[in-house]
This record gives C-alpha cells, sequence and structure tokens, in this order.
C-alpha cells in the first residue's frame, strides 16, 4: 500500500493495482459526474481512474458535481489523476495521451457519458482475463429506444470456444455485426433469450464503443491510437480503428448482457466526414 495526497486529504492506494480507468471528456461536467458515480459504486474495487478534459473555455473538473465524486472516489482508496490536456488535436489523439497515463496490466476507455451497474468492472475484468485477448466491450443501451422493436439488427453470433483473433474489415459481413449495438438492440437480445450475469455469454463484434477493456500491453503492441497525426484534427471512428487491429492480433469480444447504459447526450464529434478505418484502412491487418 501508499499513501497519496491532494490538497491535505490523504489516501490509500493499493501498489499492486491491475486496472487503470481512462475517461476521455469535454463540455459536460454534468454527464462526467453521472459516469464517476457509477464507478464509486463498482463491487471491483482495486482500480486507478485517469481523466483528460479538454474543454477550452472553462474547468469541467472543478464543477462542484464533479469534484463531490472524485471526493468520493478518493476517501474510497481510488487514486484520481485529473489533467487538463490542450490544445485539441481530435479524439486519437486524446486517447494516447490517456493510454500514455496507463500504468497497470488492463486499461478501461470509459465514455463521459455512460453508466454503469455496479458488477460490470468486475465482470469485464474477469472475462479477459479468461480469455487473455486484447480487449472486452460492454456495448452502452439506449433505453429511449425500449418500444423500437428491430429484428432485422439483432442477429448475434457467440464465441462457442476461446475468443481467437480474427480479421474485420469495413465493408465485410463481419462488420455488418455493429447494427447490433445500434438503439437497445442488445437490450432486447438479451432479454429475449433469458440471458442474466449468471449466463453471461461472449459473442463476436465488429467493434464496441463507449466502454472498452483493454489488454494494455495488447493495445500499446498494436501502436495504440498512435496513427493520430495521419488524421485531421476532426475525424471519427478512432476507437474503431484501435479495435480493429487488435482484434487482428489477439482477438476480442462483447458480453451480454450488457450493463453500460448511454446519457443519450448529442455527440461533441460534430464533424465526421473523416472516419479513421476507412481513411487509414490499407493498415487494418494484423501485425506482425
Amino acid at each position: 500500500m501508499r499513501l497519496s495526497a491532494i490538497r491535505g486529504a490523504f489516501w490509500v492506494v493499493p501498489v499492486d493495482t491491475v486496472l487503470d480507468i481512462l475517461i476521455p471528456t469535454y463540455r459536460r461536467p454534468g454527464a462526467l459526474a453521472v459516469t464517476l458515480a457509477g464507478l464509486a459504486a463498482q463491487t471491483m474495487r482495486d482500480f486507478r481512474l485517469v481523466v483528460s478534459d479538454q474543454t477550452e473555455d472553462e474547468s469541467v473538473l472543478e464543477q462542484p458535481e464533479v469534484r463531490s465524486v472524485v471526493r468520493v472516489l478518493r476517501v474510497h482508496g481510488h487514486e484520481v489523476r485529473l489533467f487538463k490536456h490542450l490544445p485539441r488535436r481530435g479524439m486519437a489523439e486524446q486517447r494516447q495521451f490517456l493510454l500514455g497515463q496507463a500504468m497497470t496490466p488492463y486499461c478501461l476507455f470509459l465514455d463521459d457519458d455512460v453508466l454503469l451497474e455496479p458488477d460490470i468492472v468486475e465482470r469485464m475484468l474477469g472475462c479477459i482475463q479468461r480469455e487473455s485477448c486484447g480487449f472486452v466491450g460492454c456495448a452502452v443501451l439506449g433505453l429511449s429506444y425500449l418500444a423500437d422493436f428491430r429484428p432485422h439488427e439483432q442477429e448475434i453470433e457467440f464465441w462457442e470456444g476461446r475468443v481467437q483473433p480474427e480479421e474485420v474489415l469495413p465493408g465485410s459481413p463481419a462488420w455488418q455485426r455493429h447494427r447490433l449495438h445500434s438503439a437497445a438492440n442488445l437490450f432486447h437480445v438479451q432479454h429475449r433469450l433469458g440471458l442474466t450475469r449468471a449466463r453471461e455469454r461472449r459473442y463476436r463484434v465488429a467493434w464496441v464503443g463507449g466502454c472498452v477493456l483493454y489488454d494494455t500491453f495488447k493495445l500499446r503492441s498494436v501502436d495504440g491510437f498512435s496513427f493520430w497525426d495521419e488524421l485531421p484534427n476532426e475525424h471519427c471512428g478512432e476507437d474503431v480503428l484501435a479495435q480493429l487491429r487488435v482484434m487482428a492480433r489477439f482477438g476480442g469480444c462483447g458480453i451480454i448482457p450488457s450493463g453500460a447504459y448511454h446519457l443519450e447526450l448529442s455527440t461533441t464529434v460534430v464533424d465526421r466526414k473523416v472516419n479513421a478505418p476507412l481513411a487509414l484502412r490499407s493498415t487494418n491487418g494484423p501485425v506482425s
């Protein structure tokens, strides 16, 4: 154990922490506070937290709703590191900066508008340790779509054995798996199949947005998000490209039932004309 302090407050942090939770944020103090509150309630207690804010004209991290939950996390024994990371050079650079702060075997990239059920981090960590794959995702559910049934988007492919490396390319049949993560599709599937925490399944993905746990070494071994300088500042899909590269070499999966809920705010990535896996698709394949 080690003793850490900030502004006169002390807390104890385990030296053998296995997980860093990495949150990029921009102009969302209320949503960030909700996301952090979900982390404060996790059954898995052994994690560090790193938050990187890129809001130029205000301090999201100093807002009272954010500071209050940060205090709760710290008195619960979590090390919390807060950064103001400017200038903004796109989401890929922001994620690469966060990855650079990771010091643990696993890192969870969590968006700043996602509320987690209390056992999600524990379930994801257990899955990636059992499978020894590159990442495990927990797709976010949009519960405002509960009455919107889309059977044509609800095909699911389960992993029957161990998760294996898999190459998924834009436009391929496997690319269409992304439809399962739209609206409340995954919720409808887990309800129809009667899946519970005790009957968790792993399934094949094209990618997972919002809540993805990586093996830190494996993400770094495919160069993480270092491709950021090959993209204009305004882009999207950086998380998709990184997952495709990890999956091609180490495999990746989603877990169902999900317990991640999207707060359904408007996106802060407005200009989406440049999509990373399409712009840099020639380098999506396995890394030799």
